[in-house]
């Protein structure tokens, strides 16, 4: 009898383990790219961004698009369903879309820390419950920050967001050390991170642009693959 039960309870404690892994389990994206790859993990904290993502490259949408607008030391942005055949020079950014996604903002779990992930969006005085672009996103490079660098942004945080965003000491360590772009802090949804790859977001986001901040020469992602 002895035996039965301890033979149950370590099914049991079995069967809880496998359904922990499946709760945590993160999906991967790998992002070809013509500067090197780029590997996202999704955040199961924003299941809608997470899946339209998911749903989007499996379409193969991403595939063939432009990183069309870039800043050093802030951030590349992709998602735009123009840039596949944009001429060189075209203003890319502002194509229409079918539809948004609602807002996920999960601050302060997630934030913009170097390499995060997160959906591009119309400004707040057209967009005032902050819904996110239905594909259009950026992945976050940014720079380091010192206590007195991010004095001022909470400053600025507290006038943008009425003082309901306050950087906590353990983001203010992650944005010393790490680095990012606190000023966006809740204010955009944060559905990812890079795991892999940052190298090339960095070589990315130094590249020449002009003056409405795409690239002087294209670069592409290749193709956009679910892989876990």
């Amino acid at each position: 009898m002895k035996t039965l039960i301890i033979t149950a309870l370590a099914l049991l404690l079995s069967v809880a383990g496998q359904a922990q892994t499946a709760d945590t389990l993160r999906h991967e994206v790998m992002l070809e790219t013509t500067k090197g790859n780029i590997r996202i993990a999704l955040y199961n904290e924003t299941p809608r961004h997470r899946d339209n993502f998911i749903k989007l490259v499996k379409e193969g949408f991403y595939d063939g698009l432009l990183f069309h607008r870039v800043i050093d030391r802030f951030m590349i942005q992709t998602g735009d369903s123009a840039s596949r055949h944009a001429a060189p020079g075209q203003l890319l950014g502002d194509s229409p879309e079918s539809y948004k996604v609602k807002a996920e903002i999960m601050y302060p779990a997630l934030f913009h820390k170097r390499g995060a992930v997160a959906a591009a969006r119309e400004s707040d005085n057209v967009n005032p419950e902050r819904e996110s672009s239905a594909s259009q996103f950026y992945i976050v490079y940014g720079r380091r920050f010192n206590d007195s660098m991010l004095d001022d942004v909470q400053l600025k945080l507290d006038k943008n967001t009425g003082g309901t965003v306050k950087l906590t000491p353990e983001i203010r360590e992650a944005y010393k050390r790490l680095g990012g772009t606190p000023h966006l802090d809740g204010q955009y949804t944060v559905f990812g991170e890079v795991i892999e790859g940052l190298e090339t977001v960095d070589s990315i986001q130094q590249v020449e642009t002009d003056k409405n901040d795409r690239p002087v020469e294209d670069i592409k992602i290749i193709r956009a693959t679910v892989i876990k």
